[in-house]
């Protein structure tokens, strides 16, 4: 990792420090994969760099492992997205559009799909670290390509259920995500996880 006479304790220090990555993508993974499904409310705030408040909205979520996933935002900036695990549809009732794009790497860095993906794959995508207070556990994700959605991200559990999440973009803008209400483990209809795209709407393929 660094220099030569210093090099036994740099050495030390390197063990160290994968010994403990390893020890907090395994308590990330084992935290995400006890909830097979999850259901919450969410509050979500945008500020800029400088702290100003862009946008708020709120809505409510249905996730199940791997990969499917129900996110509505309410008015006024209502949206719909829904993932069946291989697509996902996006659906904005202002503009009567529906638009519909394959489940690839960027995509997976969403918030939705972070917390129902493939947790196996999370350690590939990002590098971990963990400090924990009390009933919190904060966990920073930092992506290993440039090419992404956010630089840094920071995802909190409280006694075992995530609690709420912030994105850092490139230029400093940070979404904040609480979730309220939250219920692991309860069956929620497959029907969740499909979209109907109502006639006459309009569709994009990407």
């Amino acid at each position: 990792m660094r220099l030569i006479r210093m090099l036994l304790p740099v050495l030390a220090l390197t063990t160290f420090t994968a010994h403990a990555d390893d020890k907090d993508v395994a308590r990330l993974t084992q935290l995400l994969e006890t909830s097979k499904t999850l259901t919450a409310r969410f509050s979500q705030l945008t500020l800029d760099g400088s702290g100003t408040q862009l946008q708020e909205t709120a809505g409510e979520m249905s996730l199940q492992r791997p990969g499917l996933f129900y996110w509505h935002t309410e008015a006024p900036a209502e949206q719909t997205m829904v993932s069946d695990g291989k697509k996902v549809t996006l659906w904005d009732p202002d503009l009567e559009q529906a638009t519909i794009k394959k489940l690839d790497e960027r995509l997976t860095q969403t918030p939705a799909l972070l917390l129902s993906g493939d947790v196996s794959k999370i350690s590939q995508s990002f590098d971990i670290t963990a400090k924990e207070a009390g009933g919190v556990i904060d966990f920073t994700l930092k992506p290993k390509t440039k090419d992404t959605l956010f630089d840094s991200l920071r995802l909190s559990f409280r006694n075992g259920l995530v609690n709420d999440m912030q994105l850092i973009d490139s230029v400093g803008q940070r979404t904040n995500i609480l979730f309220t209400g939250v219920k692991a483990n309860e069956a929620i209809p497959a029907s969740k996880f499909k979209f109907d795209i109502p006639k006459g709407a309009d569709v994009i393929q990407e």
